[in-house]
């Protein structure tokens, strides 16, 4: 039997990866792309936005899009990934599509709430002009000295 890590992945909603059977993982930090293999010294890293992959002891090879997130390595036994936002997929053409549309969903809700930003920006600027403005008839404070 060959030597492997415990791999997690998971996010603030879920845990995404759950695997004991992993002989390699390959992630992307600041200084650029590295490997692990079971028996690694211990490590802490700020991974970039990238594609983690990971070989499984079966040959199987499988990827992981995240959007930044931190990287440990424990014990030389374990592999855990804690990340914002990931998608998961067994070939990398798929994740693209997946990321891709997950993208697209995105900035049509950050559009979205963009305009609803401005909107309740207008209504409240409007709301205190009605409120500033002095109903009919009523003495202005600049004009109380000033003669007729």
């Amino acid at each position: 039997m060959t030597a492997t890590v415990h791999l997690t992945i998971t996010t603030p909603a879920t845990v995404l990866v759950d695997s004991d059977d992993v002989v390699a993982v390959r992630a992307e930090d600041e200084s650029g792309c590295f490997g692990i293999l079971p028996g690694h010294a211990d490590l802490l890293t700020m991974l970039t936005s990238s594609v983690i992959r990971w070989r499984t002891g079966e040959g199987a090879t499988r990827f992981c899009a995240v959007q930044g997130g931190v990287f440990t390595v424990s014990q030389g036994k374990r592999v855990a990934i804690a990340c914002r936002e990931a998608v998961v997929g067994d070939d990398l053409q798929t994740l693209e599509a997946d990321v891709q549309t997950l993208r697209a969903s995105q900035l049509d809700a950050d559009r979205s709430a963009r305009l609803e930003r401005v909107r309740l920006h207008a209504a409240a600027v409007r709301e205190l002009v009605r409120y500033l403005r002095p109903a009919p008839g009523q003495v202005q404070p600049e004009d109380r000295g000033a003669a007729p």
